[in-house]
């Protein structure tokens, strides 16, 4: 080492070209305890891969290009401050670097939204899938993680929107004090820029700091629609590792814990291909977003059977034909797709399916189905789900203003996707902290609750409106059987509201729910506000079903 030279810690800084990297480089050169180095791999790269630049002469002939010695003299040489600053773009990143390049030092990636790369990029070399470096970008992550030390990852757009909140974030990952110089910086040419910053720098030059240039973004090449479609799922996939994030339209709100923690990490069926959780979407032009225009049903899974599948389908299609879908999957198809997604998952009990089958993505936006020419789009959703209710002590209703809706404007017995006259129920109901809210018809008698059927036992008889207003659900009809099964005189017609009130036991049904007691309506105590009888015999008899009945999912074998 040299007189006043000691061992420096590096801080390896990994990104695609035109991401925001030399306005960091610049910051971090502000700090009084790190040097900086621009591209100290340029050279290398340049020899290796023979690519044509500019200034490559200039390059090859003011920088060590021997991979050895680049990284041990040059990157973790001795120096005079406590750290060292590298700037690496990615795709400098070649075969036949010494191993200790990645296993020494502080790493973290910076990237950037190809939309805001590409609109420049072409101004010294095309854009082209090797030159974005961002399939690089997602390997330096991996590689990263597998020796144990996934690197911190930081936007461009953050930097850009809170400057200051994004380095605190960042230096604080690393393990170093933040410092308010890093924020600002002297407009003009640095003394450590890369001689090829006379190509790159001019706008990076007239800076001071990370403030937007412009507002609004330059219009997009649509040349290179194509090159965008291949890049943008690789920076989503880091992305997604951001810690901090305040993008425009970004919600502040910190992410929520999940009911079930084991569903973060689940496959779901959209279309005609098997997603991760997050990757799992319809397009912008699909009828359920621009209308709700879809059916549904639920299924749960018990024992490495799926119960009832037959007649939720049944229903489905039913469903589908009474809104006049076209281009429908067949009845195998869609079974295939459950299974498979069921079996990618490893779900073969305590699971539940949401089944959708949209009307499909439009030509264009817009109500007509006319505009529907892909055909339908099929999503299967498993999640680890046990009964959504208290089905041991029971739960309690409210009745909601909302009326269910009549025949007369939208059939109930059409499963459709447009929920927003449940969802209004919902909303009284948890405006008074209710487990669920009952829904009259335009006449006042009860219809439904708004997820669940209901049923009401007096004096030994079982009760349940009739399926006018009502989805005519699937449990509903089993119960139904159960009940006559059992010898329970069983009547279907219109109930009043005050009869629930003065019933003497009171359950709910639904895919999701099973079979709910119902212990306290509007505030009156059902019987004596404990499960009854009743119910607890229904439960049993309906529990027994589940597990001896049902579509068998292939390949599943009981342990």
């Amino acid at each position: 080492m040299g007189s006043g030279e000691e061992a420096v810690e590096v801080i390896h800084a990994w990104s695609a070209p035109r991401s925001l990297s030399t306005s960091l480089m610049y910051s971090f050169a502000q700090r009084d305890d790190t040097e900086v180095l621009d591209e100290p791999l340029y050279a290398t790269f340049l020899k290796s891969t023979g690519a044509a630049r500019p200034c490559r002469e200039q390059v090859l002939s003011s920088m060590e290009a021997d991979e050895e010695k680049v990284v041990k003299d040059v990157i973790f040489g001795p120096g005079r401050k406590k750290y060292r600053f590298c700037k690496h773009i990615s795709k400098q990143r070649l075969p036949g670097l010494p191993s200790n390049l990645m296993k020494k030092g502080k790493h973290f990636i910076l990237i950037r939204n190809p939309l805001d790369i590409l609109p420049s990029f072409d101004k010294v070399v095309l854009p082209s899938f090797f030159e974005l470096g961002l399939a690089e970008l997602v390997s330096v992550y991996s590689d990263l993680c597998k020796l144990g030390s996934p690197p911190p990852v930081i936007d461009a757009a953050d930097l850009e929107q809170d400057p200051e909140a994004t380095l605190r974030g960042l230096c604080e990952d690393l393990d170093i004090p933040f410092q308010s110089s890093m924020l600002s910086w002297e407009a003009g040419p640095k003394a450590y820029d890369g001689v090829w910053a006379p190509w790159w720098y001019k706008s990076v030059h007239e800076s001071t700091c990370f403030a937007k240039v412009r507002k609004y973004p330059m219009p997009f090449p649509f040349g290179l629609y194509d090159l965008l479609e291949e890049v943008l799922p690789l920076y989503n996939v880091l992305k997604h590792r951001v810690k901090r994030s305040s993008n425009l339209l970004k919600s502040p709100l910190p992410p929520p814990d999940l009911p079930v923690p084991e569903n973060e990490k689940l496959l779901a069926w959209v279309g005609d291909e098997i997603l991760p959780r997050d990757s799992a979407k319809v397009s912008v032009f699909d009828s359920v977003v621009q209308g709700g225009d879809s059916v549904w049903e639920g299924l749960r899974v018990y024992d490495g059977k799926v119960f009832k599948l037959e007649e939720h389908l049944d229903r489905m299609f039913d469903s589908a034909k009474a809104l006049a879908f076209s281009n429908v999957p067949t009845r195998d198809e869609i079974k295939e797709a459950i299974f498979r997604t069921l079996i990618m998952n490893g779900m073969f009990n305590n699971a539940h399916i949401r089944l959708s089958l949209t009307r499909g993505k439009k030509v264009t936006s817009g109500m007509s189905p006319a505009f529907n020419l892909y055909g339908c789009t099929l999503i299967v959703l498993p999640e680890w789900k046990p009964p959504v209710y208290d089905n041991a002590h029971g739960i309690t209703l409210v009745t909601a203003t909302t009326r269910r809706n009549s025949p007369n404007n939208l059939d109930s017995k059409i499963h459709h996707n447009n929920l927003l006259n449940n969802i209004l129920a919902k909303v009284e109901g948890n405006n008074a902290s209710a487990d669920d809210a009952i829904m009259l018809d335009k006449d006042g008698y009860v219809s439904e609750t708004n997820a669940t059927n209901i049923f009401l036992v007096k004096k030994g008889r079982v009760l349940t409106p009739h399926a006018d207003y009502c989805l005519p659900g699937i449990t509903r009809a089993t119960v139904m059987d159960v009940v006559v099964e059992e010898k329970f005189v069983l009547e279907e017609r219109r109930i009043s509201l005050s009869e629930f009130h003065t019933a003497d036991e009171v359950w709910t049904t639904g895919t999701m729910g099973e079979i709910t007691p119902v212990v306290k309506i509007d505030g009156r105590q059902i019987g004596d506000g404990q499960v009854g009888s009743v119910t607890k015999r229904i439960q049993r008899v309906y529990k027994n079903l589940t597990h001896d009945f049902g579509v068998p999912i292939p390949t599943y074998e009981r342990s």
